[in-house]
C-alpha cells in the first residue's frame, strides 16, 4: 500500500469546512431588488404621439420624418462637441438624405400634410 504524502490534520479539515461555509453563505445571499422608477417618455415617443394618425400608427411618413428630425437634432448637438467624429457625421448625412426623400414623397402625394409638417417641425423649404 503506497504511503500518503500529505497528512490530513484536524486544522486542514477545519479550513476546508470554513471555505465551504463561505461558499454556501455567498450562494444564499440574494441580490437587493432595485426600486422601479417610472421612465420619462423619450423624445421619440413624444414625436410619434404628436404626429400619428391613429393610436397604432408608428410608421406613417409624418411619424418617420418627425422621428428622423429628433435623431438629426440629437446627432447635430453631438457633432458640435465632437468635431472629429466622422462616422457619426456620415450617419447624420444619411439620415438627412432619408428625411429629404420622405419629405419629397409627402410633398408629391399630400401637399397639405407636407405644409403642416414642415411648419410644425420648423423645417425650411
Amino acid at each position: 500500500m503506497p504511503k500518503k504524502t500529505t497528512k490530513e490534520t484536524p486544522e486542514v479539515v477545519e479550513k476546508a469546512t470554513k471555505k465551504t461555509k463561505k461558499t454556501e453563505e455567498v450562494v444564499a445571499v440574494e441580490p437587493k431588488a432595485e426600486p422601479k422608477v417610472a421612465k420619462k417618455p423619450s423624445k421619440k415617443t413624444d414625436a410619434i404621439k404628436k404626429f400619428q394618425r391613429n393610436a397604432k400608427d408608428t410608421g406613417s411618413t409624418e411619424v418617420q420624418v418627425a422621428v428622423l428630425s429628433e435623431k438629426i437634432a440629437q446627432l447635430s448637438s453631438h457633432l458640435s462637441s465632437h468635431k472629429k467624429d466622422n462616422d457619426s457625421r456620415m450617419g447624420l448625412l444619411k439620415m438627412i438624405s432619408h428625411r429629404r426623400s420622405l419629405l419629397g414623397y409627402l410633398e408629391r402625394k399630400q401637399p397639405e400634410q407636407y405644409k403642416k409638417l414642415i411648419a410644425s417641425l420648423g423645417l425650411r423649404k
